[in-house]
């Protein structure tokens, strides 16, 4: 076992190495303006929660005019209003300027979503997915698209997930030979990697009678399962707030002990690092792999966890005890842990770390090496739109990467949207200390 402090001293080598391969961020003026606007947001709440609102309205407004409106009158409840936006309010008082206002605030919204958001359809974002292979990042596929209400809703989501299943095999069966991204100590990994949400593939899925979203979910996920192992794809199931979590995971285990997907696909679920009993569900998985038989080891994903602010809002009006870390240090610390344990349960399951943190990526490097792993038994996976850079980074290192890439409209995407400028906005985030110009060290110091 290796001390401590030659850990860390690993750990903050690794970090130089991350930081130094990262691209100057001179080299992306058009992402330095929404940053310029994220850090204004992250400093007032005020703004910050005129931007979220104006987001969240802007699928719905039938005019530019309309769209100014609504910006003037979210804005006019911040009390300091930075230079450029009080400008920009004063033109709204004729009809030309609310034209032109309103355009320009439709075309950053837009502009930002794609910042996030790859394509409106798997089809149209091939290219952006082969672009990625040709730089040495693999991508998972997720088709925007939250809870549905109506079984109409969840068979047209199945079906939207059918239908990229087959345009991510048809269009990845051209891309060029990539062995770093295409196989690992524990066999083959397949190109096309697809992420599926349960609570989109019914509306059942409620706590107080979870058997039965479970039931309506899986004779949408079955043959989901099947199309994905006759095309040689990997389906990933997502985890969602936490009062569907139990469901969800019982979903996932009761369809892939079923004989028939014994041998395949190659499947996986998300660990929230966020969740104060993940530890306990990390051992009910490990549990599970150990008991299942399955040819194919599952992939854990874990995450830190985007359902923070649902989490603690429901459990505060309801009286709960909030289930989730409120110092992002303890979470920080908890997903380190995590991640240990995962690896050493190397055989059982697959790791996949995701995170922006380079303090949790250069730990989860690191913390391989020490057990005796070789890089290519650790997949780190990034988010399209938020680490790209760092995602480069670690691919240019020689690192196995994927990148997680939201696909679909914005109208579903806003929910999705929001909690992506949430991360990037909240004052505590790693993202946050980065933008304003932290230390390295201070970024890469134990939580």
């Amino acid at each position: 076992m290796i001390p401590d402090r030659h850990l860390e001293a690993e750990i903050h080598a690794v970090g130089h190495e991350i930081a130094a391969a990262m691209p100057s961020r001179a080299r992306h003026p058009i992402r330095a303006l929404d940053e310029r606007a994220m850090e204004l947001a992250s400093r007032d709440e005020e703004l910050r929660a005129a931007l979220f609102r104006l987001v969240d309205v802007t699928p719905a407004c039938r005019s530019t005019e309309e769209l100014a409106s609504h910006l003037t009158g979210y804005l006019s409840t911040v009390s300091e209003r930075p230079a450029p936006i009080e400008a920009a309010m004063r033109t709204a008082h004729t009809r030309a300027g609310a034209r032109a206002l309103g355009a320009a605030a439709a075309a950053g919204v837009r502009h930002m979503a794609h910042r996030f958001i790859v394509a409106e359809t798997p089809e149209k974002a091939v290219a952006v997915f082969a672009g990625l292979w040709r730089d040495g990042i693999a991508s998972s596929v997720d088709l925007l698209g939250e809870a549905t209400v109506t079984h109409d809703e969840a068979d047209r989501y199945a079906e939207r997930c059918a239908a990229a299943l087959d345009a991510l095999t048809k269009g990845a069966a051209s891309w060029p030979e990539r062995p770093r991204l295409e196989r690992d100590p524990l066999g083959p990994l397949p190109r096309a990697n697809l992420s599926v949400k349960a609570s989109a593939l019914t509306p059942l899925m409620h706590p107080d009678a979870p058997e039965v979203g479970e039931e309506d979910a899986a004779r949408r996920l079955r043959p989901l399962l099947r199309r994905a192992r006759e095309a040689n794809a990997h389906l990933h199931v997502d985890m969602e707030s936490l009062d569907t979590l139990d469901a969800t995971s019982d979903l996932v285990f009761d369809l892939l002990a079923e004989p028939e997907f014994r041998t395949g696909p190659s499947t996986g679920v998300v660990l929230q690092a966020y969740l104060r009993e993940s530890p306990e569900r990390l051992e009910r998985i490990l549990e599970w792999a150990a008991a299942g038989g399955r040819e194919s080891p599952i992939t854990v994903r874990l995450v830190k966890g985007a359902y923070w602010d649902h989490e603690v809002v429901e459990a505060r009006a309801h009286g709960w005890p909030t289930p989730v870390f409120e110092d992002r240090a303890e979470c920080d610390r908890n997903f380190e842990a995590l991640t240990d344990r995962l690896l050493e349960a190397r055989g059982l399951v697959r790791t996949a770390v995701a995170s922006h943190n380079m303090r949790s990526v250069a730990h989860a490097i690191v913390a391989n090496r020490a057990q005796g792993g070789g890089d290519g038994d650790l997949e780190l996976q990034v988010l399209r739109g938020l680490g790209d850079d760092l995602g480069h980074a670690l691919a240019a290192l020689g690192l196995r990467v994927r990148a997680y890439c939201p696909v679909g409209d914005l109208v579903s995407g806003m929910a999705y949207l929001v909690r992506r400028l949430l991360e990037n906005t909240a004052n505590d985030s790693f993202l946050a200390d980065r933008a304003s110009g932290a230390a390295l060290e201070k970024l890469l110091a134990a939580p």
